[in-house]
C-alpha cells in the first residue's frame, strides 16, 4: 500500500507541476496581449507609426534650392552649397523629385547631424532611415548613409576647379 499511495502522490504533484506551468504560460500570454500595445508606443523615442524608407538625393544647403529652383539634385553650384553649408545653412538632402528631406536623429531630444552630414556635402548619397512628413515638411532619421558614385553630378564649381587643377 505504501507504494501505491507513494505513486499516487507523485502523479498528484506532477499535474500540479504541469497545471501550475499551463497557467503560468497562460497568465504571461494574456498579459502580453493586452499590455503589449500599449507598451509598444510606450518608451519609443520616434513616432511608432514611422515608415523605414531609402531615399536618394543630393546631400546639400537649404537655401540655394529653395532661392533658386533651377538647383537640382544633380545641377548645383557646389562651390555655392559648400560656402552655404559653412556658414550655417541647415544641411538637406535634394532628391530629384525637388523633395527635401531634414536629417534628424531618431532620439529625442534631437541631437544635431550636421557633423555627421559633412562628409556627405556635395555628394549624391543613398540614406535609409525612418521617416516623417508633416504638412509638407519632411525628415528622415538617417541609420544608413552611403554615397552613390555611379550618379553624374553637373556641378560647375567642380568642373572649374578641375580644369583649375590640371592648369
Amino acid at each position: 500500500m505504501y507504494i501505491a499511495d507513494t505513486l499516487e502522490v507523485a502523479r498528484q504533484r506532477r499535474l500540479i507541476k504541469r497545471s501550475t506551468l499551463f497557467h503560468a504560460v497562460f497568465a504571461t500570454a494574456i498579459s502580453a496581449s493586452l499590455l503589449g500595445p500599449g507598451l509598444a508606443g510606450q518608451g519609443t523615442k520616434m513616432d511608432p507609426n514611422a515608415k523605414t524608407m531609402t531615399i536618394e538625393g543630393a546631400v546639400r544647403d537649404l537655401a540655394c534650392p529653395v532661392q533658386n529652383p533651377a538647383g537640382t539634385a544633380t545641377n548645383f553650384d557646389l562651390k555655392c552649397t559648400l560656402d552655404c553649408v559653412r556658414h550655417g545653412s541647415p544641411i538637406i538632402i535634394l532628391t530629384k523629385e525637388g523633395f527635401i528631406y531634414f536629417p534628424i536623429s531618431a532620439d529625442i531630444p534631437d541631437s544635431g547631424q550636421r557633423e555627421k552630414m559633412m562628409p556627405f556635402v556635395g555628394k549624391y548619397v543613398q540614406a535609409t532611415g525612418a521617416v516623417f512628413e508633416r504638412k509638407g515638411t519632411r525628415a528622415i532619421a538617417i541609420t544608413r548613409i552611403k554615397e552613390l558614385k555611379n550618379v553624374h553630378l553637373d556641378t560647375p564649381a567642380l568642373t572649374e576647379r578641375g580644369a583649375q587643377s590640371r592648369n
